[in-house]
């Protein structure tokens, strides 16, 4: 059964819509984040085989000081954006060091899960209360426009977690591109990059044996069971994890393990899957110094320095216009 697109209740109806109605399927993991979402990967988090979290814990930790200075710049007050801003718990480090070096900023933390928003607003308060907190939420892409049209401070740009590497590079560059877009000379972006290494190390990372990153990837199809009345059964599902080291791209699967109908009851949407068919879920890239450069000229981004980890596992990297 077809639907008007202009009756969609949301982007995300929409964006299930499109995904599962395409060959292949796919479902986009920004949607894996609600209430059970966000703890999920706050497990996945503190998972020992997801050595992303503890790599750019330790970079920030180590280099506090180096990039506080960075951001202090001329002195003059600056907004600290934050996209994909999660709990917030490796950006405390540089908030306690901005408050202790009586740094004048605001934070902008942006996340799609309101949820998320409101725990780390709470704890914020909490923990650093002399913190000026005003949370956006929001996709990525929206919200770029709200940074654009900020309140004339000076910007500096987080985006920690690697999460650039949930685009492929034709959109990586579209989205350094609108990031580029949205600052101005003298405002910075200071992001995180997870690097090619060991392929079994990042097979690890992405299919733990205890099952998290599983319920994960599972919890889009139980949003929309909740959220559309759909009728998933999540254990006829495989979760499936796979890396090429050539391109440095992790990608992650949902697959059907038997011929099976599903039916989305808002959507008015029956949708017919063979056995083994996949639905693709999540895409993890992996970079090294050329890959990042490339980027970078692309866009006509200056790369500015760069910070990482003892083992060289995880860089963090600062451009400018």
């Amino acid at each position: 059964m077809q639907k008007n697109p202009t009756t969609f209740a949301s982007i995300f109806e929409q964006e299930v819509y499109e995904g599962l109605m395409a060959h292949p399927k796919r479902l986009s993991s920004k949607y894996f984040y609600d209430e059970v979402g966000d703890k999920l990967f706050q497990d996945i988090m503190a998972m020992p085989e997801y050595y992303l979290t503890d790599c750019e814990f330790a970079i920030l930790e180590s280099h506090k000081d180096e990039i506080v200075d960075l951001f202090k710049a001329d002195g003059s007050a600056f907004s600290l954006f934050e996209l994909g801003a999660g709990d917030g718990k490796k950006t405390k480090i540089l908030l306690r060091h901005l408050i202790k070096n009586g740094v004048t900023f605001d934070y902008r933390p942006i996340d799609i899960s309101q949820n998320a928003l409101d725990q780390l607003e709470q704890s914020l308060h909490e923990e650093i209360p002399e913190v000026e907190i005003n949370p956006i939420q929001g996709t990525y892409f929206d919200s770029l426009r709200d940074i654009g049209n900020s309140n004339g401070r000076r910007k500096v740009i987080l985006f920690l977690g690697s999460n650039i590497g949930n685009l492929l590079h034709p959109q990586a560059v579209e989205f350094l591109g609108n990031l580029r877009s949205s600052i101005n000379h003298g405002d910075l972006i200071f992001m995180g990059f997870d690097q090619k290494k060991n392929p079994q190390t990042i097979l690890d990372a992405y299919n733990d044996k205890t099952g998290i990153t599983e319920a994960f990837n599972k919890n889009i199809l139980a949003r929309i069971n909740k959220e559309m009345g759909g009728n998933f059964e999540l254990d006829n599902f495989l979760h499936w994890e796979v890396y090429d080291p050539e391109t440095g791209t992790a990608k992650s699967y949902l697959v059907s393990k038997k011929a099976q109908t599903v039916t989305i009851e808002s959507l008015g949407l029956e949708i017919r899957l063979r056995e083994w068919e996949t639905i693709h879920t999540e895409i993890s890239q992996k970079y090294d110094d050329a890959i990042v450069e490339w980027l970078a000229k692309q866009v006509n981004l200056k790369m500015v320095t760069q910070f990482s980890d003892d083992r060289q596992w995880y860089k963090n990297h600062v451009f400018k216009k």
